[in-house]
């Protein structure tokens, strides 16, 4: 079902999780255990939409929120022997928080506003400026020096969206930049960010070498 297909809701239940961002036309996997969370689950399959809306807590203690984050339809769902839930959400829509607040529910919930994301409904975008060789050169650079592993033939083969689009959500990046790549309003634009993260982060750890 896409998301043309049932109307998009005032409110949301919200998954508060630092460093998960829910990019556009992506998938992300999560495995609830939190009784609030495993309460969310369920009753977000009870609704025509399915949606959970996945959202940054911005402070240390988790109680401000990012003004920006985006909902995603239940579109995986299997219960474990030990009462955890494995699902998987499809990204729907990004949205603006309007009002946040905890309610009837153990879990907070939130009013939001969903104008100004339409081309997130629409079919994937196009990068004019993607150079492959230069991305996939710095991208090699930053997992060599974090350690981190991937599927360099399947990475050589990913359209440009998909390809920014998961190391947006995958890499171990702050808070606060990952934000800013969920909230770029184009993918030229969040790729050129993601550039430029992964290049100030090489150069700062050099300069930490130098200065050893």
């Amino acid at each position: 079902m896409s998301r043309h297909e049932f109307d998009l809701p005032e409110t949301l239940p919200l998954f508060v999780l630092p460093g998960a961002v829910l990019m556009p036309r992506t998938r992300m996997p999560l495995n609830i255990f939190e009784p609030r969370y495993l309460q969310m689950v369920e009753d977000a399959l009870r609704t025509p939409h399915r949606l959970i809306g996945m959202i940054q807590p911005i402070d240390e203690n988790g109680e401000m929120l990012a003004d920006v984050g985006s909902a995603g339809r239940i579109v995986g769902f299997s219960e474990q022997e030990d009462g955890r839930y494995m699902i998987s959400l499809g990204q729907v829509s990004r949205f603006r928080l309007t009002g946040a607040e905890d309610g009837f529910h153990p879990y907070a919930t939130g009013s939001v506003d969903w104008s100004g994301f339409e081309q997130d409904g629409k079919e994937g975008e196009d990068d004019p400026g993607w150079n492959r060789d230069n991305f996939l050169g710095l991208m090699r650079r930053f997992m060599d020096v974090h350690e981190l592993s991937t599927d360099w033939d399947e990475a050589g083969d990913a359209e440009p969206e998909l390809l920014v689009n998961s190391l947006a959500m995958a890499l171990p990046l702050e808070i606060q930049d990952k934000q800013a790549l969920l909230e770029a309003a184009t993918l030229p634009e969040r790729r050129a960010l993601l550039e430029g993260l992964m290049e100030y982060d090489l150069r700062h750890g050099e300069n930490e070498e130098v200065m050893q």
